[in-house]
């Protein structure tokens, strides 16, 4: 373990320009429910695909009222070691952007800046309306729904949808953008608590690769990119992240 923590401190020390790209792992140790892992949220309940959601109200009501039933885990959650780590190396220039496919805001919350979280799967944290993009904050939408679990609707009668993407919605255009642009720019990609079996996202490890940079995997178990990785550590992502950045 600690042989693993120097060669990943040395990559580290030589690198100009790291992208850190975030799956659930990372905020599992935080709390937040692992989605798509054997005995996640998307083993017992059936996705709700964006069209549903857009043709039938009975779904846009299921979908409140999971994020409803959620918003409490959500709400307590809170940067880990792990985010504070990577929050350390943004904060001394060393990382460049942080591509994530959690929509728990934690990497924000953590201190590093909007302009450099790159969010490939949308935020939870906040609503948007379909129609117009008008923003809403959760609370009283919640508060509200929780009452007469009435799917809400905008002033210019659009559906109201928390920021993520649902199954079946398209990938954020400027954000895959800004990600291939900043895969490509950098020398050292960190992989950490991803799966990497959800595309088109997890194509960006390879394509970091092909550009030239060193590939780093920090994942609790094994991934089908571990054989393009210059350095794979099957640990706990705070307790690595921390050890190597001195975060405690």
């Amino acid at each position: 373990m600690s042989q693993l923590i120097d060669e990943l401190g040395k990559l580290l020390e030589a690198s100009q320009r790291v992208v850190v790209f975030t799956g659930a792992g990372i905020s599992t140790e935080s709390g937040i429910p692992d989605f798509r892992s054997p005995g996640g949220f998307w083993s017992n309940n059936q996705p709700i695909y964006f069209k549903d959601f857009l043709a039938w109200e009975d779904m846009r009501r299921e979908a409140w009222r999971r994020k409803l039933a959620f918003e409490a885990a959500f709400k307590q959650a809170q940067p880990n070691r792990g985010h504070r780590a990577i929050a350390h190396l943004a904060a001394q220039g060393k990382v460049a952007s942080v591509i994530t496919q959690n929509i728990d805001g934690l990497h924000q919350s953590s201190g590093i800046p909007d302009e450099k979280v790159i969010e490939l799967h949308g935020n939870s944290t906040y609503a948007v309306c379909l129609s117009c993009e008008r923003r809403y904050e959760l609370a009283p939408i919640l508060a509200a729904f929780s009452l007469d679990e009435q799917p809400p609707e905008c002033e210019c009668g659009g559906f109201i949808k928390t920021a993520t993407i649902s199954f079946g919605q398209p990938m954020p255009v400027e954000a895959m953008r800004r990600a291939t642009l900043e895969t490509e720019a950098c020398d050292l990609f960190l992989a950490i608590g991803s799966s990497l079996v959800v595309y088109p996202a997890a194509g960006f490890p390879a394509l970091a690769k092909q550009c030239g940079a060193r590939l780093v995997i920090v994942n609790r178990d094994p991934t089908d990119l571990d054989y393009l990785a210059d350095l794979v550590l099957n640990t706990e992502i705070g307790d690595t992240l921390g050890e190597v950045t001195g975060v405690e």
